[in-house]
């Protein structure tokens, strides 16, 4: 494993060659440009999205050269307010050309769920997020180790296959 420098995980956004898949496991984030904002939503206050626009539009020149960019969400049923928050912004995502899914915890029983987040680019990279106990990210550690990617891969398959739709979650 490569602990990565926050650049060097960011510039690998622009460099992956055909897809990137997140797979998001843990129910609460804590990203200091979201701060506000999430504060915001508890207030009931509109949200510019203007600390979201650099990866919007990353995905929207990302999406539009031809390569995709997912987003799987394993969820607890009933949401806490940070889902919530989720639900009411990821619609920009997928304006932005972001394929999202959901998965309720409930429904991925007997599926093989990691504990950790991942990014997995190409099928053949892997990067873990990595957090503190409070949800606050710390970094990111990389492997091409074809073991663990494999395994990657597989859970991602069966994942996406059981997520439902980002439109079709939040209609149901």
């Amino acid at each position: 494993m490569l602990l990565l420098r926050a650049d060097t995980f960011q510039g690998m956004f622009r460099s992956f060659d055909r897809t990137a898949f997140h797979l998001e496991v843990r129910d609460v984030y804590r990203v200091p440009e979201e701060a506000a904002p999430f504060q915001r939503f508890l207030d009931g206050e509109p949200d510019d999205l203007g600390w979201q626009r650099p990866w919007l539009e990353l995905v929207r020149d990302v999406t539009e050269s031809g390569r995709s960019v997912r987003r799987l969400r394993v969820v607890t049923t009933p949401h806490g307010d940070y889902t919530r928050w989720l639900l009411s912004i990821s619609g920009f995502n997928v304006e932005a050309g972001e394929d999202i899914r959901w998965l309720p915890r409930a429904a991925a029983q007997g599926l093989p769920v990691a504990h950790d987040d991942f990014w997995l680019f190409d099928d053949r990279r892997v990067v873990f997020t990595l957090f503190d106990a409070d949800g606050t990210g710390t970094g990111g550690a990389m492997t091409e180790d074809p073991a663990i990617v494999r395994h990657c891969v597989r859970m991602r398959t069966a994942l996406w296959a059981a997520g439902i739709p980002h439109d079709d979650y939040v209609k149901g």
